[in-house]
């Protein structure tokens, strides 16, 4: 199955070391973090639970819930939670899916049969509270992800749901934003305050509008 960007992210039910969950219903009203790794007890993918449950308290500002998934069972999932905590020096926050039948997995395209044919490639879908696709990322399995990048994303991705701006290259919070082009520049002082700097008639930037 291709899942594109704006495509509603498909629902299920399934087992996970938190209990039974329904993905819609579980996420409710906020932003969601739906991530695969490879496979339990591998190097890359421990550390990268642990990172992920140290910055538990990074998603909870932006109204984020995290769950994780591999095509390993649940008593294997709770095996490994035990190394990940000892290990990264974390105390494991959120839920692993179980997804043995590849259910999950086979519904989010995240099985690559040219780079892995019985294993998840490291995917990202970040959900927005539409249930929309907001975000995908594919890492190869040799490559553990830069979750400082996913919350820069994450921050953008709430920007510019709620302002008519864009965020330019490398840009972080409290960095000048993006007037997207729909806004006339007559228009611009009224609907930012703050001022803007026409650097090309259709670049134009202004201060972060939320801060």
């Amino acid at each position: 199955m291709t899942i594109r960007l704006g495509d509603t992210a498909p629902d299920f039910t399934a087992e996970t070391t938190e209990g039974t969950i329904e993905l819609h219903k579980w996420l409710g009203e906020g932003w969601g973090i739906l991530f695969s790794h490879p496979k339990d007890y591998t190097p890359v993918c421990t550390t990268e639970l642990g990172r992920v449950a140290n910055l538990k308290g990074e998603f909870e500002k932006r109204n984020v819930k995290v769950i994780a998934v591999s095509v390993d069972p649940l008593e294997s999932h709770k095996g490994w939670i035990n190394d990940i905590n000892e290990t990264q020096s974390c105390s494991m926050n959120y839920p692993i899916i179980a997804d043995p039948d590849r259910n999950v997995v086979t519904m989010y395209g995240m099985i690559h049969p040219n780079a892995l044919d019985n294993l998840t490639v490291r995917s990202v879908f970040i959900i927005g509270p539409d249930k929309k696709v907001k975000l995908q990322l594919t890492y190869p399995a040799s490559t553990g992800r830069n979750f400082d990048e996913i919350l820069r994303v994450i921050d953008s991705l709430q920007l510019t749901a709620n302002y008519q701006v864009a965020t330019p290259a490398d840009w972080k919070q409290g960095d000048d934003c993006v007037v997207v082009p729909a806004i006339k520049t007559e228009d611009i002082p009224a609907k930012f305050p703050k001022g803007f700097k026409e650097v090309k008639p259709y670049l134009r930037m202004t201060p972060q509008p939320d801060i």
